[in-house]
């Protein structure tokens, strides 16, 4: 069979090692349309518990993070002059043109074809029986194919830019610095001796009020906006002892997060996706990196499990690789709904309980305990410090309504909309206001596009706010507008008890307190 991978990254290029090993009768040929040694980016970053199945497949990545590479077990939090670390999180990080020069010689040494600087279209590639769609996010290829695939993409309203940094960081370091303009935040990481990886985020008034929203995007790729690198140098001065930031095609952008119903198709020819040609989760969660060599490992399986029957074998990649896929996006949503808000949070949460809200933005306390049993175990004291109880059993009191703890049961009335939430007295839910206590009764959107401006709606004088409704991400982001831009107390309404989500919300600021409807 003959392959043509459109795309030299490490997806790629890890494909076409993976499948001439597994079919040595195969002739592979991969197009990039950049030279050899040019990349854009500086690191890229894996977790330890993800690897296994891709160092079983080729020991290449293992040899490049063992041999060149740098590995953490802390992720350090930093704001308002407070350093706090959580352990647990096993991570390493390559210099990325390091890692593509590993890939691209494991991939010659088993015999595929790789030509740089050539750029090729479907027409170019007509005497292939299979095309490899790996050319990023902004697949030619896949555009070429036109809508039947399914591809659809999200735009994210947080800005963020890529550089590096002569400043070497300990391990995944995340900073948050208010300036003159707004908060920005820092994913730092080290990816060599030498150098750290340096991406920073803000929301898009403070990137407008900082005057970084005047590069020239109509410029080719490779230039990096200047300006920016300078006013962050001032900003993060501190943090990073007066080194440099260090720019390779630095320019902000939106996270865009793709997704895409169908990976293959047989016509007009068979063409698959792989990486980001068919899928992108935002950094804070998912690696690019790391999925698109999962996607290799899956797709050359099925094709080496199938010889001879293309349509079964891509319809078996789909079914390996998309579920996984899925399970980051759905992880990264919140995740990347965090950084969208994460100002707020910032002037709103003391440094500790921010630093549990940002642990535990995807992962509940359970799972957080197990993972890092001494940063969880701080976090619960530090709420026993403040309020003298667990979280859950800490007494609620607010405008003459009062609670023995946290985790309340709410009453419905017939057409299933909460009425009532049960504390010391009954508390009645409405949406208008009650004589004496009553709690402001909020639906959140099925959405995040109908977030904005419902808590305008409020009526003056509740004990409360109760939100119910949506789904479970508008729920908790509708509580946290609520309670951190509004100023007012938070009942968030679930149809099932599940204690340790409670803790979770209570512990983390999210709500106050959390109601069960019975």
């Amino acid at each position: 069979m003959r392959i043509a991978v459109v795309g030299g990254g490490p997806g790629g290029l890890f494909f076409a090692a993976l499948i001439r090993q597994a079919d040595p009768s195969s002739a592979v040929t991969v197009f990039e349309r950049n030279r050899a040694d040019d990349t854009f980016g500086f690191g890229v970053v894996f977790s330890d518990r993800t690897l296994e199945a891709i160092h079983e497949a080729d020991p290449v990545l293992r040899a490049a993070l063992t041999e060149h590479g740098r590995h953490w077990d802390d992720i350090e939090v930093r704001l308002k002059g407070e350093r706090i670390r959580c352990g647990g999180n096993g991570m390493a990080a390559v210099v990325r043109r390091t890692l593509l020069l590993l890939l691209q010689e494991r991939a010659r040494s088993v015999g595929a074809d790789l030509r740089f600087s050539t750029e090729v279209t479907l027409d170019d590639l007509a005497g292939y029986d299979l095309v490899v769609a790996a050319d990023g996010s902004s697949s030619r290829i896949r555009e070429e194919l036109g809508p039947g695939l399914g591809s659809q993409v999200e735009t994210a309203t947080a800005k963020f830019i890529w550089f590096g940094t002569d400043h070497l960081f300990d391990g995944l370091t995340f900073i948050h610095e208010r300036g003159p303009d707004g908060v920005f935040a820092v994913h730092g990481y080290p990816i060599s001796d030498t150098m750290s990886t340096f991406i920073v985020e803000t929301d898009e008034a403070s990137w407008r009020r900082a005057g970084l929203d005047a590069f020239d995007e109509s410029l080719p790729p490779g230039a990096s906006d200047l300006r920016s690198k300078a006013y962050l140098e001032r900003l993060f001065a501190e943090q990073i002892e007066g080194g440099r930031l260090l720019t390779n095609n630095s320019r902000w952008a939106g996270f865009r997060t793709r997704r895409t119903r169908h990976w293959h198709t047989l016509t007009p020819r068979p063409v698959v996706l792989l990486g980001d040609a068919a899928h992108t989760a935002h950094f804070s969660v998912g690696s690019g990196t790391k999925m698109a060599m999962e996607d290799a490992v899956a797709l050359s399986r099925a094709l080496a499990g199938h010889p001879g029957d293309l349509g079964t074998a891509l319809a078996s990649y789909e079914r390996a690789a998309q579920p996984p896929v899925r399970h980051i996006q759905d992880s990264a949503r919140p995740s990347l709904a965090w950084w969208e808000s994460f100002g707020s949070y910032y002037d709103a949460l003391e440094p500790w309980q921010f630093a549990y809200h940002f642990m535990s933005r995807s992962i509940s306390d359970a799972r957080l305990a197990r993972r890092a049993p001494q940063f969880t175990g701080w976090a619960h004291r530090r709420w026993r410090d403040l309020h003298g109880a667990a979280p859950l059993e800490t007494r609620f009191e607010s405008a003459g309504w009062s609670a023995p703890g946290r985790l309340l049961d709410v009453v419905a009335a017939a057409d299933g909309v909460p009425a009532a939430v049960r504390g010391e007295s009954d508390l009645p839910l409405s949406v208008t206001p009650l004589p004496g206590a009553w709690g402001a009764l909020l639906r959140a959107p099925d959405t995040e596009a109908g977030l904005p401006g419902l808590c305008d709606s409020i009526a003056a004088g509740p004990a409360l706010v109760a939100v119910h409704g949506g789904t479970a991400l508008t729920r908790t982001r509708l509580c946290e507008e609520a309670r951190m831009r509004a100023g007012l107390p938070v009942l968030l309404i679930e149809r099932e008890s599940d204690r340790d989500r409670a803790l979770t919300t209570v512990l983390s600021g999210r709500a106050d307190l959390v109601g069960v409807l019975t």
